[in-house]
């Protein structure tokens, strides 16, 4: 017998004592399940490039959000998919677009058992599926997009939104959006910033969900990958005008701006394990290359030991099931 005084496998000799050590939990609080809700639809719609996601007509959003509840899950994001589209993104603060309809509903079926979030953004409703007004040159106003988002923010708060998702990375954003719902008494309502959003090739399922009419890129106003200490900047901005949770987006690829986030701020990190890191596990599983189920663990439970509080993810509700069967007597 070798004399080994230290012995780290005996920390993983059986279930019990790997679950008594375990560093990090994942549990159904800990998830926000993002949902698309379509206009004019009587069926839920499958998205081909995102097995197992729909676009859902407002009835079937609110069975879903029934299971949420069920299964623990605390929170869900709504995106909204129009049937018309124009060049400001009109829809966006009709008090009978989609998406406004969709938040209210969703608040009149739940209450206050969910946190309701409410995409704010103008990419699903402008023709050329930009994140903000195009100017004459082509290029987003930065400025003039803000005031469309404040309209947005607060005909979000009246349909009953308990936060909004400000996704579009355009400057003082949170600022602008948080003094709009001020100014209209809606204090309460909290604002989660996406504040490190990358111009990533992850999105691309996204795209097909809300059926994006996007030309062009948006390198202009989303950040660069090669860069960090720029998204360190952009949280700190989003923290200085009143933003309550700040995201990184996508997850995976940006571990490392998720755990500088975790150690540099003291309010909540929220991370999306966006479209296409899900489509990339959900084809090699279907091509039996990996095995799902584990795999998604490992991803949901390495954002969280980068140092998320959230993670946004489209397996919220399967995983909570899981979680939830698990723990039944």
């Amino acid at each position: 017998m070798h004399s080994i005084v230290q012995r780290p496998r005996r920390l993983r000799a059986t279930p019990a004592i790997r679950e008594l050590v375990a560093e990090s939990s994942l549990e159904p609080r800990h998830l926000i399940q993002p949902l698309f809700v379509k206009e004019g639809t009587s069926t839920p719609t499958p998205i081909p490039s995102m097995p197992g996601v729909f676009q859902h007509t407002v009835a079937s959003m609110r069975s879903i959000l029934d299971e949420l509840v069920d299964a623990g899950v605390k929170s869900v994001m709504l995106f909204g998919v129009p049937s018309e589209r124009d060049a400001v993104g009109s829809a966006a603060c009709d008090p009978e677009g989609i998406l406004n309809v969709a938040v209210s509903a969703a608040r009149t079926h739940v209450g206050d058992s969910l946190v309701i979030i409410a995409d704010l953004c103008l990419d699903e409703f402008t023709i050329d599926g930009h994140c903000g007004v195009v100017d004459g040159s082509g290029i987003v106003d930065n400025d003039a997009t803000l005031d469309h988002y404040c309209a947005m923010a607060v005909a979000l708060a009246k349909a009953g939104a308990h936060m909004v998702g400000t996704s579009g990375m355009m400057d003082g954003q949170v600022g602008a959006i948080r003094s709009a719902l001020d100014e209209q008494g809606y204090t309460n309502v909290g604002i989660l910033a996406y504040a490190a959003k990358y111009a990533s090739a992850f999105y691309g399922p996204f795209r097909d969900a809300v059926e994006s009419t996007l030309t062009g890129d948006r390198l202009a106003y989303q950040q660069d990958p090669r860069n960090r200490r720029e998204s360190m900047r952009e949280i700190a901005l989003d923290c200085e005008q009143g933003a309550d949770i700040v995201m990184v987006k996508p997850a995976l690829s940006y571990l490392d701006v998720v755990r500088e986030a975790a150690d540099s701020t003291t309010i909540p990190i929220a991370a999306y394990v966006v479209s296409g890191e899900m489509t990339m596990v959900e084809l090699a599983a279907a091509h039996g290359l990996i095995d799902r189920d584990r795999a998604i663990a490992e991803i949901l439970h390495s954002v969280r030991r980068a140092g998320a509080h959230l993670v946004c993810t489209y397996w919220a509700l399967e995983y909570s099931r899981s979680v939830t069967r698990k723990v039944q007597p």
